[in-house]
């Protein structure tokens, strides 16, 4: 049973999206760095202060900002609505200046298909199912919306880039997970729900919102592409459960659950950061800075986490205007 307690005034959306911005920025620093050096830089509990001013983020949160100010801009939330808005926007990306933060080649790849013009189903990347998905879907499970476009909207979005079916669920999980958590779901009954959302909608394939885009796996059916990465999900979220039910030896949580360079392994990975620091809001964003893998990413995905659950009073005041983007923040949750 989920516990609801809506409260308004926590400013949970808020939290969310500057709890994920805040996480790309302390991420940013350790990307790349083994762990060691990231303990010799920072301490054992890894860096937990913004640095620079503003402190800059990463392409995490500059596709997260491009995703949010899509849904604001399309006149409906429906698929052909939708699409030109999210394309339009992630071509602006792709060609800013401030695209100097080491994007991911995925995104690059589909974003140049899409400038030539081409269905997005065929200017995606079908094979990758990296984290780009859903490092940039928080604002979706932000909606106001029923569960079924909240799961297209988050669908979609991946699909654009990331064309593998694993990066569709994983996608909307974390969706799933924002929304659940900002209507007052505790963190702890966060995998089961995803665990259960999952075998609810394994071979759900919204050809609505996806057209023939599962004809590109190769497979026979649209349930068979779909199921695919409903399953690869299922079992991030069994490894997740497996390293919860052990005490935490405070090291690296991709050892246990993954580096999150692919989309699950970031949703699960984030999420026990999240978990084992649930009271202790900029600890989770450090433990995620604090890996051997796509730090800004699982940072990044643990505040988006983090903030829904606590809203803007997890956060240390001052970092709301220190953080990059902050007026777009800002106004994406007004």
């Amino acid at each position: 049973m989920i516990t609801r307690v809506i409260d308004a005034s926590l400013g949970r959306a808020a939290g969310s999206l500057f709890g994920l911005a805040y996480g790309d920025a302390l991420g940013k620093e350790t990307e790349f760095l083994p762990v060691a050096e990231i303990v010799r830089r920072y301490g054992p509990a890894g860096p937990r202060d913004l640095v620079g001013d503003p402190a800059l983020v990463t392409d995490d949160t500059q596709m997260a900002l491009a995703v949010g100010w899509a849904l604001r801009e399309a006149p409906a939330l429906t698929p052909e609505a939708v699409e030109p808005a999210l394309r339009q926007r992630f071509l602006a990306w792709a060609v800013s200046p401030e695209n100097n933060r080491a994007p991911g080649m995925t995104c690059l790849r589909a974003c140049g298909e899409l400038a030539r013009g081409l269905r997005w189903q065929e200017a995606t990347v079908a094979g990758s199912k990296g984290c780009g998905a859903n490092m940039r879907v928080t604002p979706v499970g932000l909606l106001d919306v029923d569960l079924d476009t909240l799961a297209g909207l988050a669908q979609l979005q991946a699909g654009l880039t990331h064309g593998h079916p694993t990066g569709l669920a994983a996608s909307e999980l974390t969706a799933y997970a924002v929304r659940v958590l900002r209507e007052g779901a505790a963190l702890d009954e966060v995998p089961a729900l995803l665990t259960a959302r999952a075998r609810e909608q394994r071979t759900r394939y919204r050809a609505d919102w996806l057209g023939d885009l599962w004809q590109r796996a190769g497979v026979t059916t649209p349930e068979e592409f779909i199921a695919r990465g409903w399953d690869e999900c299922l079992a991030a979220l069994a490894r997740l459960a497996g390293a919860l039910a052990a005490p935490d030896d405070g090291g690296d949580p991709c050892r246990l659950t993954g580096e999150g360079w692919v989309a699950e392994e970031a949703l699960v990975t984030a999420l026990y950061c999240a978990l084992r620091h649930a009271d202790d809001p900029v600890g989770a964003l450090a433990r995620g800075a604090t890996t051997a893998g796509d730090s800004d990413s699982i940072a990044a995905l643990a505040g988006a986490f983090v903030g829904a659950a606590a809203g803007m009073s997890a956060w240390p005041a001052d970092w709301s205007t220190r953080i990059e983007y902050a007026d777009q923040l800002k106004t994406l949750t007004i």
